[in-house]
């Protein structure tokens, strides 16, 4: 397997995927969306809310609230030594208190763990007036996109097969050149060439605007062009190793049992 790595930021991430399977990047694509654990608020207290959002809303904000952690400093609760009753290596709090007039944004939440933040401290929560109050505590938890979108590290989350355009005798009249929505094929000469095959979204317009019938255009079944960004609870370099991470440890267990049988 070859990796060519395209883009890769703090959130986003696209590269190339040669030598591999369709069933191994769609896995690596579920993987992503749905098996890395990150936190997020599961559980909130409400002590006070004057707030013109409901109790179930204000919560439900909250829950959506991506957050940055150690993540190894925390077990699923499930594997908790405390059997998910709660304890601090499955959980952690945080409070919120404030009073209007203002608005809330994410920032003003107070974690007991200084390692645990929210990804962004400027997601607006809710707007309080004059006289308004909250107060409330939040109990984060891991947990992965299988049982909730609030758990889902990885969104946008997709992939696609190279593309390969074939240009055969061209008399460079340009007509496909025109009707590429991509931008990909240049005249050079007297003849078409394909640019940034990558953008290619092999809408095969190319193929029916040329009237000498040169153009073809088919992918490659062994290579994809994979994309995905995060919600910035994890690094977006982090998050393809943990989702790699994933699929592997999943493959040895399943070994494991089938060596049992």
């Amino acid at each position: 397997m070859d990796i060519d790595i395209i883009e890769l930021s703090e959130r986003k991430a696209r590269f190339v995927l040669s030598g591999i399977s369709a069933s191994f990047a769609n896995a690596l694509r579920r993987s992503v969306l749905a098996e890395v654990p990150v936190l997020a608020i599961d559980e909130v207290n409400i002590y006070e809310n004057t707030s013109v959002l409901f109790d179930e809303q204000l919560s439900l904000r909250l829950g959506m609230i991506p957050l940055k952690a150690d993540l190894k400093s925390y077990n699923l609760p499930g594997e908790c030594t405390c059997s998910g009753a709660g304890c601090s290596s499955c959980q952690v709090s945080l409070t919120l208190s404030a009073e209007g007039p203002k608005v809330v944004y994410s920032g003003d939440m107070v974690s007991t763990d200084p390692q645990v933040a929210p990804a962004d401290p400027t997601i607006p929560i809710v707007e309080l007036k004059e006289k308004h109050k909250v107060v409330v505590e939040a109990i984060a938890k891991l947990g992965t996109g299988r049982n909730h979108s609030k758990w889902q590290a990885g969104v946008a989350s997709g992939y696609k097969n190279m593309p390969i355009v074939t240009i055969g005798d061209c008399d460079g009249c340009g007509k496909c050149v025109e009707v590429c929505p991509r931008d990909i094929l240049v005249v050079n000469g007297n003849k078409a060439k394909a640019k940034d095959l990558i953008e290619c979204s092999m809408c095969r317009l190319c193929e029916k605007s040329c009237d000498m019938a040169s153009i073809k255009v088919t992918s490659d079944p062994e290579s994809f062009v994979m994309m995905f960004e995060t919600t910035g609870a994890l690094t977006a370099t982090e998050l393809a190793i943990e989702a790699a991470g994933s699929i592997k440890k999943r493959a040895e267990q399943l070994g494991e049992i089938l060596n049992t049988l």
